[in-house]
């Protein structure tokens, strides 16, 4: 309900009402949410799940294990970022990824910061680099602090997390932006 509320759902870039924040609070967390069997029940009607924290890997995961069911043992898989690489390239070189250069600027080219190389692992960026909106001569991330409501504000541009999933290296990225 927040990420809507702040216009980051339809890109509307919304500056919400500090009351309205407020009364949004109640419906975020995960205490409000269980598992029971194979459902999922929530404390109280206004809470949602927004998988976007975790889409991408898990989508570059699935089709991983695809790849691995079909006996492809040697690939690199991106989705808007989110790299896994098992095996080797052709030549028998490691998997190279490249770091996205971090910038104040929606409108600055792509530029390379870092390359990384390795297999059977996962790599992911999160930031504030690309997807937020300016109000004000404020900037406002599409990462919402869930113990505010609002986005977070700190200096931080992007995080990469390598790791075993590209689930887990998403999710991390994430948390730790």
């Amino acid at each position: 309900p927040l990420v809507k509320k702040w216009g980051f759902i339809r890109k509307q870039n919304i500056l919400p009402d500090s009351t309205d924040i407020d009364s949004l609070l109640h419906c975020v967390g995960y205490k409000s949410i269980h598992v029971e069997g194979r459902h999922v029940k929530f404390d109280k009607p206004c809470i949602e799940i927004d998988l976007n924290a975790i889409a991408q890997g898990y989508s570059v995961d699935l089709l991983a294990n695809y790849f691995e069911k079909k006996g492809i043992h040697d690939y690199i898989i991106e989705l808007g970022g989110e790299v896994r690489t098992a095996g080797k390239k052709p030549d028998g070189s490691l998997w190279m990824v490249g770091i996205e250069k971090p910038t104040n600027s929606p409108y600055a080219p792509q530029e390379v910061y870092k390359k990384v190389q390795f297999t059977n692992k996962s790599l992911a960026t999160s930031g504030t680099t690309r997807k937020f909106y300016v109000k004000n001569g404020v900037k406002y991330s599409h990462a919402i602090d869930p113990f505010t409501g609002y986005p977070v504000q700190h200096s931080l541009l992007m995080v990469t997390v390598i790791a075993p999933t590209c689930t887990e290296a998403d999710a991390l990225a994430t948390a730790f932006l």
